[in-house]
């Protein structure tokens, strides 16, 4: 299936490795040029350069920590003047830190809106005046399962995440006249450096292994075993694209039916 992505430019934050990087390579697989940021220049470079020798598009590489007003104005900047326009724009952080609520501290909690939701908004604040003028586009804000089924131990991701959901419902909303869809994709377990950390994290809390905690989670999910990175990429890059769009305001469960909720 064609999702006519070629020739597009996205953006993605956070991409220099987990679902950033799976979403990037995707992109650029569908034929779109694609800007990457991350905190690190050096695995930054690195994955730009390895997505280039996969795809044979142009990749921009940005260091740019997204928590940072400053860098995110430049960030959006780089890619204009590079590019000339945004056509998709995928919001992404890496998670706010485990904890329980006696275990975080109100600094903590503030950190974390920086990171999770502010980068978000500072994103859509430098893409969508450059959408609307170009006559439309496509922002996904890359969330979690935690927005429809709180996760233990992770009251920070929980609770800011779901602000999240309420700025993509609400610019969906806002945005549709001028042709720009804005969607969330909310994915489940999946195997990424972050997941590995919280299962270590888990197995020393309740005195465990890291595999022990996998295998408890993996026989909540229906299809039996956690998602790869690329699975998540892919409905990422679906509704970006021009083959879904007629969908905005959707918020897109990639958990392999963990969530049994019927809405």
């Amino acid at each position: 299936m064609d999702l006519g992505l070629e020739g597009k430019i996205a953006l993605v934050a956070a991409a220099s490795r987990g679902l950033g990087r799976a979403v990037a390579l995707q992109l650029a697989k569908e034929g779109a040029s694609v800007a990457i940021c991350a905190r690190n220049e050096g695995p930054l470079k690195a994955t730009a350069e390895s997505i280039r020798e996969a795809t044979g598009v142009e990749v921009l590489a940005v260091p740019a920590d997204v928590s940072v007003p400053e860098d995110v104005d430049r960030l959006v900047k780089t890619v204009l003047d590079r590019f000339g326009r945004i056509d998709v724009l995928v919001t992404n952080a890496g998670g706010p830190p485990p904890g329980r609520f006696l275990d975080l501290t109100p600094d903590d909690w503030e950190a974390a809106v920086r990171l999770t939701l502010m980068s978000a908004v500072r994103l859509c604040y430098g893409a969508v005046p450059a959408m609307r003028e170009q006559g439309g586009g496509s922002i996904v804000a890359i969330t979690s399962i935690s927005v429809k089924q709180p996760l233990p131990n992770l009251l920070l991701s929980n609770s800011i995440r779901l602000a999240v959901i309420g700025l993509v419902k609400t610019l969906a909303d806002e945005l549709a006249p001028d042709g720009i869809r804005v969607n969330a994709v909310c994915p489940g377990w999946t195997r990424t450096e972050r997941v590995v950390q919280l299962l270590k994290d888990r197995a020393a809390r309740n005195g465990t292994t890291p595999e022990e905690e996998a295998a408890k989670i993996t026989a909540a999910i229906p299809l039996g075993r956690m998602a790869e990175p690329e699975e998540l990429a892919r409905a990422v890059a679906f509704l970006a694209s021009p083959a879904a769009s007629y969908i905005t305001g959707v918020s897109l469960l990639v958990d392999g039916g963990m969530y049994r909720g019927a809405m």
